[in-house]
């Protein structure tokens, strides 16, 4: 798992020059560096979350300036834990990649009031299914489902076939989006399967990105508000959608538009 974690990483040191010197205009809203928060979790059905965002989280904090703290839930999806999650009250970005945990009402109510004060989201991948667990929780914990709804403006309707992969490109009209900004090529394969959610809950979500597998087209990447809150979702995130220059970029601008003020 070492090997796998310094590939990683390595990998994402491969960021052409250009983007590490870039000027960060988000940057120069905040009278100190910005503060990310990743939630993510480590099981076997989410994407080696715990192997990509640490060295990503570590990429951002050397080469973008930010501060950045990386919360793993503790215990089994039936009774989740993220230590420190207080931190997130003093947040200006969180970023949740875990999948189906239920989790106390007090952790539950941090990210609520983090959300109901109109600060920015970012979801990856399972983010679409975070905090959905399909089964009992156990005593003392709850699901929230409708963060999906409600804050990604989505419905997981489930996923598509896994060998095809799916190939990736810029929806109509949304190359000059400032997410899109220096992402090349505008098509590309990733080796993860594509998720349902077509068609998206929130008409005014603007799609980014579709991903194409067996002439089954979805939306892949889109921005929208919840209330105040800027969103940015991805369900692209595959481990090895972190070795790929266009997909690495995709988040970093991801991060710089929630965080425009």
């Amino acid at each position: 798992m070492r090997k796998i974690a310094v590939s990683v990483f390595a990998m994402i040191l491969m960021l052409p020059e250009a983007y590490a010197k870039a000027e960060d205009d988000a940057m120069k809203a905040y009278k100190k560096p910005p503060h990310i928060v990743f939630l993510i979790t480590e099981d076997t059905l989410n994407y080696n979350a715990h192997v990509t965002i640490p060295a990503f989280a570590k990429y951002l904090e050397e080469h973008h300036g930010y501060k950045v703290t990386v919360l793993s839930g503790e215990g089994d999806r039936a009774s989740c834990h993220f230590p420190g999650m207080d931190v997130l009250s003093k947040a200006d970005l969180l970023a949740v990649f875990c999948r189906r945990v239920a989790l106390s009402p007090k952790q539950l109510k941090t990210i609520k009031n983090y959300i109901k004060k109109g600060r920015p989201v970012i979801g990856i991948r399972t983010a679409n299914h975070a905090f959905s667990f399909l089964e009992t929780p156990a005593e003392g914990f709850a699901a929230w489902p409708g963060f999906v709804d409600s804050i990604l403006g989505c419905k997981n309707r489930g996923y598509g076939p896994v060998l095809p992969g799916t190939e990736v490109s810029v929806a109509p009209d949304a190359a000059d989006h400032p997410v899109l900004k220096g992402i090349t090529p505008a098509h590309w394969h990733s080796n993860g399967n594509v998720y349902l959610v077509a068609p998206l809950l929130d008409k005014k979500a603007r799609v980014l990105l579709n991903g194409t597998a067996e002439e089954n087209t979805q939306p892949v990447a889109w921005t929208r508000y919840s209330g105040k809150s800027r969103v940015f979702y991805t369900s692209l995130g595959y481990p090895d959608d972190f070795s790929l220059p266009q997909f690495r970029q995709l988040l970093i601008n991801g991060i710089q538009w929630a965080l425009s003020k």
